[in-house]
């Protein structure tokens, strides 16, 4: 019940979002974002190319990246870059904060949510008098792994 709502909502933005600027909802547009949704982890814009032309034939390579650029634009997805060259894309959900752990030699991304740290980063901001409107922490390194293979 709640990827259903999940879907609807993210359907409702969207489709409210290009409304407002003046584009059109099309059905290529919402099939992009319905892919890119219901993939898990954190998509290359290929990887999502090559996922959305799987499910769906005829939908070109521009679509999927004027897409990308409406969900991130309209607050749906963001854009992340950990370190290896190239973009990579995340549903964005406000509710649902984490932060993520990067492997340098691997690339492998484990996403993480540390109440110490939200708590410590909101002390830090309030002493300093700032109001904390977002924020995302990277830690780079070796996974367990890859640290090893490297022994």
């Amino acid at each position: 019940m709640a990827d259903v709502k999940a879907t609807a909502r993210w359907k409702r933005r969207l489709t409210e979002y290009i409304r407002a600027a003046g584009g059109h909802v099309t059905a290529p547009r919402m099939r992009v974002a319905e892919v890119f949704f219901s993939m898990a982890g954190h998509p290359g814009i290929e990887e999502l190319a090559t996922e959305v032309h799987k499910r769906h034939k005829g939908i070109g390579n521009a679509t999927v990246y004027r897409t990308m650029r409406l969900l991130c634009d309209s607050g749906l997805a963001v854009m992340r870059e950990f370190g290896d060259g190239f973009a990579r894309y995340e549903a964005r959900n406000p509710e649902a904060h984490h932060d993520h752990i990067i492997c340098t030699h691997c690339g492998k991304i484990i996403e993480f949510g540390e109440d110490a740290i939200e708590e410590l980063q909101e002390n830090v901001t309030r002493r300093h008098g700032f109001l904390m409107k977002s924020h995302r922490l990277e830690i780079y390194g070796l996974c367990g792994e890859c640290l090893k293979a490297e022994r």
